[in-house]
């Protein structure tokens, strides 16, 4: 299967980005996604016939290759959703489902379940822990932000209406790791740091109360007391993430304005892949946009799971 590097063809030829496509998902050849055969598989050639079809003759199956992932059954050409992924993934601060409907000259509401789809793809399912690479003990910074409104939670003082982020940067790496949480408890709290950060990493924090017990799970806890206007102490900082932070809650509240607790997971995705494949870590635009149809394998989602509310 030839291989090809995403350029301005594959965006505007359907035919050349199938052809693109393939050669990334089946590097070595069509690969039928029902039976797992390749060697009795052909591509269908009527004129009637969908672009990118190919027949199995081991269990007599059509296919394409977006089946089994998160571009199945979608009537969208696909030349269309490559330009949607580039959008998205080279949009710093997000583009907005209205952004997309324009530009692609879909409807709204596909504009809106394309977005959800393609972060679906930014997902990154390889959960390795953090601060533990190289077999260097690593510094991870850790800590929790503030987004809209919690379903059904009246508003009020203080931040107890929110809905909480908790996030993880490794600074050997640079790569941040996000997540929803229902409260900020030490008791949901650590977990979520013991399962997601190496033992022998140093955890950087600032003074919340619930990271108190740190120091007895990882071989070091250092934090800054912000509430003393401490926030810098030589290497101890939290102002990495705090960083990630600033680039999460410009694109939250200036691009997508509103987001129900159900999606919030998806949007963190988003923001997390498109740090993690920043320009600063050498990863540039088409590079970026290549890494996500990367993770389009092996995922679905449905409009009625994502409309659903929560």
């Amino acid at each position: 299967m030839a291989k090809s590097v995403l350029s301005a063809k594959h965006f505007h030829d359907e035919e050349a980005a199938y052809a693109y496509l393939e050669g990334k998902i089946w590097p070595d050849g069509p690969l039928c996604p029902h039976c797992g055969g390749f060697e009795r598989i052909s591509k269908m050639q009527g004129k009637a016939t969908r672009i990118g079809l190919y027949k199995c003759y081991q269990c007599r199956k059509q296919f394409r290759v977006t089946v089994g992932t998160v571009l199945e059954s979608s009537h969208v050409p696909l030349n269309v959703w490559l330009q949607a992924v580039a959008l998205l993934t080279s949009s710093k601060k997000g583009i907005s489902s209205n952004q997309l409907h324009r530009t692609l000259g879909v409807t709204l509401k596909t504009a809106w379940f394309m977005s959800h789809r393609i972060r679906e793809a930014m997902r990154d399912d390889s959960l390795a822990p953090l601060g533990g690479g190289n077999g260097v003990n690593g510094i991870v910074e850790a800590d929790e932000t503030f987004i809209g409104r919690e379903p059904g939670v009246p508003k009020r003082r203080g931040y107890a209406h929110k809905m909480k982020v908790l996030s993880l940067l490794d600074r050997e790496t640079g790569k941040a790791r996000s997540m929803v949480v229902d409260d900020l408890s030490a008791k949901t709290l650590v977990p979520i740091l013991q399962e997601n950060i190496a033992k022998e990493a140093t955890v950087m924090t600032d003074e919340a109360g619930q990271y108190g017990s740190l120091g007895d799970k990882f071989i070091e806890h250092q934090a800054v007391n912000h509430g003393q206007d401490e926030y810098v102490r030589g290497i101890v900082h939290t102002n990495t993430v705090e960083g990630y932070f600033s680039v999460f809650k410009r694109g939250m509240k200036g691009v997508y304005q509103h987001c129900g607790k159900q999606h919030l997971h998806r949007y963190l995705a988003e923001f997390d892949f498109r740090y993690n494949n920043r320009v600063r870590l050498g990863v540039g635009d088409i590079e970026r946009s290549e890494n996500a149809l990367r993770g389009i394998v092996g995922k679905r989602l449905t409009y009625r799971t994502t409309h659903q509310r929560g």
